[in-house]
């Protein structure tokens, strides 16, 4: 079946299943390979995306359930002022360890910030609760966070 979805601003015309996972359109059909597959259940956080402007998880998001929302992936989120901030931030702090986490977290902590741009740490922890990191960076996505955040950073695990 043929789907229109916008990905990054950008209509693609796709001809997959219904029941194809949004995730494997991405990487598979439009070449987009910055959204990971991680776990296939929704609850690693590595397959991240927004659509209209939401944090989903895109491993068990049908195409579809899309319709005409607007989809942003890691590969878009740096052409708005809070993800190119939030981009910014994680090369500053140095977070990224193995890096393949670093996609889903990244759209978390953007879609975070876009609706509380002064988040508690408590914010953060429950914003970024649902996203795992193997390499344990989470300290330092904290602190980043912050950084994008204009906040102080307040424990000195952080710097």
């Amino acid at each position: 079946m043929s789907y229109t979805i916008n990905v990054n601003g950008t209509p693609q015309t796709v001809d997959v299943a219904g029941d194809t996972p949004l995730l494997w359109v991405l990487r598979d059909t439009l070449d987009l390979k910055g959204s990971k597959f991680g776990c296939g259940m929704g609850l690693c956080g590595c397959c991240t995306v927004h659509i209209n402007a939401a944090p989903r998880r895109s491993c068990i998001t049908p195409i579809s359930t899309v319709g005409q929302a607007h989809i942003t992936t890691i590969e878009g989120v740096g052409s708005t002022d809070t993800g190119k901030k939030v981009q910014d931030a994680w090369l500053a702090v140095d977070v990224v360890q193995c890096g393949y986490c670093q996609a889903g977290q990244i759209m978390a902590a953007t879609a975070l910030l876009n609706t509380n741009q002064k988040p508690t740490d408590k914010d953060i922890d429950d914003a970024m609760s649902g996203n795992l990191c193997r390499c344990a960076t989470y300290v330092r996505i904290r602190a980043a966070i912050k950084q994008a955040a204009g906040l102080p950073i307040t424990d000195t695990r952080e710097v």
